[in-house]
């Protein structure tokens, strides 16, 4: 039913997109053709809406166990749905077109917890997920269809939840001939590794670790406040990365995990960078090295993940880059450095905007729910079967 109400050869289609990183909603107004792996996706306009210093405060309040209420969460879910709401009419206005032009629009939410195990030892904490952002308000106040909570029903057929983006990772940059590895850097980082001529079954995706989070975190305690995150590099570039140091990081029992997995804020949250700088300063880091030595620890702990689960099952010719940790000179270059047998580029070089990527994957979800397709890839997530992520929630 709602396949023969929504279907049209061509829609236009809001993605949103929230992470990690909690620095702000991306919002991508896409044009679609087509269905499933056959989708054609053209970016018609990006923005970016920043969350200001309070409400990133807020919300990594949010995202402790030792801070964090049920009436924080309940609020915050209605009030950013109107922070989203308000990032589809901006976007909207800044491209130049009428709301009465946009077809639907699809909302990733913000993930506030995320348990992609259960602990035996508790009853209560099962396989589970939680992203807020109010759909119904957001339909309400864009006078919109909005498709969402897409995580729960990967979960809910054995997946984790994560990483969703593998499966337009697949649409967006398979090749017959080079074996390419997408690699998102928001506040995790998650890579889809897909080999040339590869089927979506053949396709290695897991999340390598914090991505921008820790970088971010220490950058905003050694500012005290005024910065929320190392412009271009540019103060990483100033230091020294303390490899020991580095080394002692990498020994967190995540990165030794096999694929299927994921993660979060839950386990690399402010709480394990504030313990990681702390040891920084008793071993008489400067600031400059503190910051130098967790973007270090993020590109190593990327290219681990691709030595220990990628190639010794995928050759890789191209390590394709995007979100915030693309505008990163000192990661991507740290990075390229340590895989000498890789073009590292980023997604722009490709034609598919590294800022608006992630938002542009959840418009393609959103299209695929209209369809009854399913929109992801249990060889990413550990999901028993292939399944129609998303929950629609009406304007009127």
């Amino acid at each position: 039913m709602l396949a023969s109400y929504f279907r049209k050869p061509q829609r236009l289609v809001v993605g949103l997109m929230s992470g990690t990183s909690l620095d702000g909603v991306d919002a991508a107004i896409v044009r679609i053709e087509g269905q499933g792996l056959d989708t054609k996706v053209e970016l018609v306009h990006y923005t970016a809406v920043p969350y200001d210093d309070t409400l990133r405060e807020k919300l990594k309040e949010l995202c402790s166990l030792d801070r964090s209420n049920v009436a924080m969460v309940c609020g915050m879910n209605f009030y950013l749905g109107s922070i989203f709401a308000e990032a589809v009419r901006l976007a909207a206005a800044e491209s130049g077109l009428p709301m009465d032009e946009i077809d639907l629009v699809s909302s990733h939410g913000q993930t506030v917890w995320h348990i992609p195990e259960a602990d035996p030892s508790e009853w209560h904490q099962v396989r589970s997920t939680l992203q807020i952002g109010d759909l119904s308000v957001i339909a309400k106040l864009t006078g919109k269809p909005v498709v969402g909570d897409y995580r729960t029903a990967d979960m809910a057929v054995g997946g984790q939840g994560a990483p969703l983006v593998p499966y337009a990772d697949f649409i967006l940059f398979r090749h017959a001939d080079k074996g390419r590895i997408a690699q998102n850097i928001g506040g995790i980082g998650n890579c889809t590794a897909i080999p040339a001529g590869g089927l979506p079954e053949d396709v290695i995706a897991f999340d390598t670790g914090p991505g921008n989070m820790l970088i971010d975190e220490a950058v905003y305690q050694l500012s005290g406040g005024t910065k929320s995150y190392d412009d271009g590099g540019a103060w990483a570039a100033q230091g020294r990365a303390n490899d020991s140091l580095v080394d002692r990081m990498l020994s967190h029992p995540y990165f030794a995990l096999k694929p299927v997995k994921t993660t979060g804020r839950e386990m690399f949250g402010k709480p394990y960078a504030a313990e990681w700088i702390g040891e920084a300063r008793r071993l008489g880091l400067a600031d400059a090295d503190i910051v130098a030595t967790f973007t270090a620890f993020t590109a190593r702990s990327i290219a681990a993940g691709y030595r220990d689960f990628v190639f010794p099952a995928c050759r890789a010719d191209e390590v394709i880059v995007s979100g915030g940790g693309a505008h990163n000179r000192t990661l991507l270059r740290t990075l390229a450095g340590l895989l000498p047998e890789q073009r590292v580029l980023t997604s722009d070089a490709f034609g598919i905007s590294g800022d608006a990527k992630e938002a542009i994957a959840f418009a393609l979800f959103a299209n695929n729910f209209l369809y009854g397709i399913p929109n992801q890839l249990p060889s990413a997530t550990g999901a028993s079967r292939p399944t129609v992520m998303g929950k629609l929630a009406l304007p009127e």
